[in-house]
């Protein structure tokens, strides 16, 4: 039998989360011999029945609207691959950067964030809906593959990139009560939710600024929403855009669109490792822990690419987020999962025969919640396909 023969095979910064410091999985048991915690964490990931369905769950665009668009999957995979770039050079784990990267959105419902705004109003009175907590949710109770436990046993440095991501949830300066999942989960398992995450979660964080601003100027130019003559004056990307068209003025507008979103890929992620670097010089962290309780992140944008994030972020709200075409889609999604919800609450012997066990005795706050996650797991396909068959008379019950 083989003994510990797997060795890392990179050299990681002292203030990086290194495999062999991690604080472990919540349940026990013995680690891979070939592959190290977080590489395990990450294949866990890949093979959920939650990761999978990302491929038809809305990212901007409504699944059937076409297949060319980005989906939850492609934009996850697209944050893994800036994610696992930027740790690699910046000697961060990479391997916890990607996974966390493809967790990220694992809690998101069909219809992207309409169907959240839908669920949260319908879920107000019941604790709330939150796609980071719900997140939580999936990875820790509602992924049903091992024998042994509920969830995927991931570490704790995986479970506390995934719920704090985006920085401390327990603060003076946030009163806001905890998502109830998240509060839930934190009865059993400490994240220490008054920190910051480690440097591999807010890597992966801004990478995902970066993957959905960059795709999503790409996915709107092609939809025909907006035209690269209406992005001339946005910063950073007006310049890029102008800057393409004068070393190629031949080539047709979809390569010009790509060598461009390229290079706008390019000088972020630049500018996110400049930054990054200039902070830890300036921190000097001697081991992880100093990231987690110094008073800001690590990671960041420069102060001008923090305002070039924001002009870009405006423009695509007012000219692509608020378009008639998407309102339009966003609507029809939004009263879907609204319908399916109501529906399911009031007559939770419509539900699929296990899950109808789940709600059998539960009190009404927590049936909500049970059919929170089953709406809220549902592919951008199967609601529409359940919606059809719950609501048309002509369709056929299956």
């Amino acid at each position: 039998m083989m003994k510990n023969i797997w060795i890392p095979t990179r050299q990681l910064a002292p203030f990086a989360s290194h495999e062999e410091a991690s604080r472990g999985r919540l349940y026990g048991g013995s680690e891979s011999e070939t592959r190290g915690c977080f590489q395990r964490d990450r294949d866990r990931i890949i093979h959920a029945d939650a990761f999978r369905r990302l491929a038809y769950k809305t990212q901007v665009f409504v699944n059937h609207e076409g297949d060319f668009f980005r989906t939850r999957l492609t934009h996850s995979l697209e944050v893994a691959q800036i994610a696992r770039s930027v740790c690699r050079y910046l000697q961060f784990n990479e391997d916890l950067g990607e996974a966390l990267a493809l967790a990220h959105d694992l809690g998101h419902p069909p219809f992207g964030h309409a169907g959240e705004d839908a669920l949260q109003e319908l879920m107000e009175p019941f604790g709330g809906f939150d796609h980071n907590a719900q997140s939580l949710r999936v990875i820790t109770r509602l992924e049903a593959r091992y024998a042994d436990f509920d969830g995927l046993n991931l570490t704790w440095e995986t479970l506390e990139g995934v719920v704090k991501h985006n920085g401390p949830l327990i603060s003076s300066d946030n009163p806001q009560p905890l998502p109830r999942a998240i509060a839930e989960y934190a009865n059993i398992h400490d994240l220490e939710l008054d920190s910051f995450a480690g440097p591999e979660a807010q890597i992966a964080a801004i990478s995902d600024d970066i993957a959905y601003n960059n795709h999503d100027i790409d996915d709107g130019l092609r939809a025909g929403l907006f035209k690269i003559s209406d992005i001339r004056d946005v910063p950073l990307v007006g310049p890029i855009f102008a800057d393409v068209e004068r070393d190629f003025p031949e080539v047709d507008d979809s390569r010009k669109i790509h060598e461009a979103i390229r290079r706008l890929i390019g000088a972020m992620v630049n500018d996110l490792i400049e930054e990054t670097s200039r902070r830890i010089t300036e921190l000097n962290p001697r081991m992880t822990e100093d990231i987690r309780h110094h008073n800001r992140p690590i990671a960041g944008f420069s102060h001008d690419m923090v305002s070039n994030d924001a002009a870009i972020k405006k423009f695509l709200f007012d000219n692509m987020y608020r378009h008639y075409k998407l309102n339009r889609m966003t609507s029809k999604g939004r009263r879907v999962v609204k319908d399916l919800f109501s529906l399911l609450l009031d007559e939770p012997g419509c539900l699929p025969g296990e899950w109808q066990g789940k709600v059998i005795g539960a009190d009404k706050a927590t049936t909500a919640q049970i059919i929170a996650d089953f709406v809220g797991g549902m592919t951008d396909r199967f609601a529409l396909d359940e919606h059809r068959r719950l609501f048309d008379l002509q369709s056929r019950i299956s």
